[in-house]
């Protein structure tokens, strides 16, 4: 893997980000957590989406045990406090707020993307510019549904393939960082309603996630697609103009 550093800075670049690109590393022993230099630990019980605002937006890097998190829905996607109980996995607590039934709670339960419980101990988000978090178990941006699209033209440059994303719905980050922490592969999501209302997510952005190595071929792609004429942002060619000109340049 190359320069996790020069991969973030080559991002922002390419998709005109708005915020930061972040990283988040999953930890068997708190205390490797808590070795990074100038970890931030809450001083308060938090959502683990305000967390991951935290690193997008203020550019922290915070470290968090099972106990930092408000409950068993942030703690079971990222595996840590033995969340996933068989009260959890009933999905009680989201019925008749979210769901119409028990059955229907459960059943979104069950279709979530989440890291095995009893294996780490913590976790550590944070910006991928600042350097402390050096091997990250995936990289994480938000972005314009155009920016990300861009992206995904770059991933299909070479080797194409086609994807396919779901939407859990309520509890999206289980169609993000839990989804590319268990499968190992890039992760587009549509934020939810607690990613929007507490982890600070625009009415714009969606959210990926993927470990670094596809960001880097992502990286290599768009800058052979750059070189052809694609850039993001696209320039718009006017829905009233003949097409063949600009048809013929592009395709």
């Amino acid at each position: 893997m190359g320069d996790i550093i020069t991969l973030a800075a080559d991002l922002e670049r390419l998709l005109k980000l708005r915020s930061n690109v972040f990283g988040m590393q999953m930890f068997e022993r708190r205390e490797d957590m808590e070795a990074i230099p100038r970890i931030r630990r809450p001083k308060a019980v938090h959502a683990l989406d305000q967390l991951v605002g935290q690193a997008a937006r203020l550019g922290w890097t915070v470290g968090v045990t099972a106990e930092d998190l408000v409950g068993a829905q942030c703690r079971a996607v990222v595996g840590l406090g033995g969340a996933k109980t068989d009260e959890w996995r009933s999905g009680r607590h989201m019925q008749g707020v979210w769901f119409e039934t028990e059955a229907d709670s459960s059943a979104h339960q069950a279709a979530m993307h989440c890291v095995p419980d009893g294996r780490y101990e913590a976790l550590a988000v944070g910006p991928l510019s600042s350097g402390r978090l050096a091997n990250p178990d995936i990289v994480l941006f938000y972005a314009t549904p155009g920016a990300m699209m861009y992206l995904i033209n770059g991933m299909q440059w070479s080797g194409y393939k086609r994807f396919d994303w779901s939407v859990v719905g309520e509890s999206a980050c289980a169609d993000s960082w839990g989804r590319a922490l268990t499968t190992r592969q890039p992760s587009l999501s549509i934020p939810c309603f607690a990613e929007r209302r507490y982890g600070g997510v625009e009415d714009n952005e969606m959210l990926m996630a993927s470990p670094p190595e596809p960001m880097e071929a992502a990286v290599r792609g768009m800058n052979a697609l750059a070189r052809n004429g694609f850039r993001y942002p696209f320039p718009q060619y006017g829905i009233q103009q003949d097409v063949r000109a600009g048809m013929a340049v592009s395709y």
